[in-house]
């Protein structure tokens, strides 16, 4: 299909020294992060859009992207939130009548550079293979010594901290203020999709910053605490670490997502570690330990927990596994109503299968305050 543009090359390198070249699509320029990938057919632009994607350039392993156009409400935050993007082939129209845009602009209003043209499943299986890199994309260089030099500017995720500079400035409150339940959210890069789970489910919330303080979340005199996902490295995020063992001695009812399960987990002196190339999808298996059912998940993560320090944590259980690969994708404290889960059971995009671990979360507050 013809684009708005006069199509141009664009070229992908890796941080291992493999390159790609393409076609452009989207903004012009140079623009890096580190490589993933998405097995997910649809929801692309609410995984654009996906916070936890902050400082990474992401691989749609779909063969067309682009099809069905985007619209306004189709987001889980305020911009696009990718590095860039990757993909096989793109769609210049879109089909879906209620659409307000086509993809191309919708990346070019955010600058977003983008390529196509390119061997995703060749790319893919080349990221399984070495691991998560960097890379960097570039419509203006075409050298590979000004690719390499580009690419040196890109930080390592490895003990990168970014949902501070992510997270909201102000807080700020959603749902009905009269509501018998209130939950302080960290915000770490919360999803819409995740407070409107909540919302719905009766809570009032108040939504803080990343590095807000115990006493700030307690102002608000919360029933429970939420903790959100995010992008970046758990493992440098002793800020938020030493918040949630305060909110563990109030003894309320907590559940986390994500960075937020990593969190709960590093908040128990449990381990967290960069995985090899992280799960990012709509089609993961989860087993549930405690009623012995399979889930099929939503997932965005490129850290996880350590198995090892799970087992030497008396205060901690597994609750569930990955059925691909034996992960740990939830947990809970044994002697107070804390649990978290690795995965994303607000599942936008995806099968809604794991949306009662909100209602788990409302249940424990109910019962804790006798509401």
């Amino acid at each position: 299909m013809t684009s708005t543009q006069t199509l141009s090359p664009a070229w992908l390198i890796l941080q291992d020294g493999t390159i790609f070249k393409g076609t452009s699509f989207g903004a012009k320029g140079t623009a890096g992060g580190e490589i993933c990938f998405n097995t997910g057919m649809t929801g692309y632009q609410e995984v654009f859009t996906d916070p936890s994607y902050t400082g990474q350039v992401l691989i749609m392993n779909n063969a067309y992207v682009g099809n069905y156009g985007v619209k306004a409400s189709d987001v889980e935050s305020n911009s696009v939130k990718i590095s860039a993007l990757i993909c096989k082939n793109v769609s210049y129209k879109f089909s879906r009548i209620p659409a307000d845009d086509s993809l191309e602009n919708y990346l070019i209003k955010n600058n977003i550079v983008a390529i196509y043209d390119v061997d995703t499943r060749a790319l893919v299986q080349h990221v399984r293979s070495k691991g998560a890199m960097n890379c960097v994309i570039s419509t203006e260089h075409s050298d590979e010594a000004q690719l390499k030099g580009a690419l040196q500017s890109v930080p390592d995720m490895s003990g990168l901290e970014l949902s501070s500079s992510i997270s909201t400035k102000e807080a700020y409150c959603i749902g009905n203020e009269n509501a018998p339940i209130r939950v302080a959210v960290l915000d770490f890069g919360v999803k819409v999709n995740i407070l409107n789970c909540l919302a719905e489910r009766g809570a009032y919330l108040k939504v803080f910053p990343a590095k807000a303080t115990i006493e700030q979340l307690n102002e608000f005199n919360p029933h429970g605490y939420f903790l959100s996902n995010g992008p970046g490295d758990p493992g440098s995020m002793d800020y938020a670490v030493t918040t949630v063992k305060e909110i563990l001695k109030t003894g309320k009812p907590l559940f986390g997502i994500c960075l937020g399960h990593q969190l709960l987990a590093r908040a128990n002196d449990i381990r967290t570690f960069k995985m090899h190339h992280g799960h990012r999808g709509l089609n993961h298996p989860v087993k549930n330990l405690v009623t012995g059912l399979c889930e099929i998940t939503t997932q965005n993560h490129g850290f996880g927990v350590d198995p090892e320090a799970v087992k030497n944590c008396k205060e901690v259980e597994v609750t569930h596994v990955n059925l691909n690969d034996g992960s740990i994708e939830g947990i809970r404290m044994v002697n107070q109503p804390a649990f978290s889960v690795q995965y994303h059971p607000e599942a936008t995009p995806g099968p809604h299968d794991s949306r009662y671990l909100f209602d788990d979360f409302l249940t424990n507050i109910k019962k804790y305050h006798n509401i």
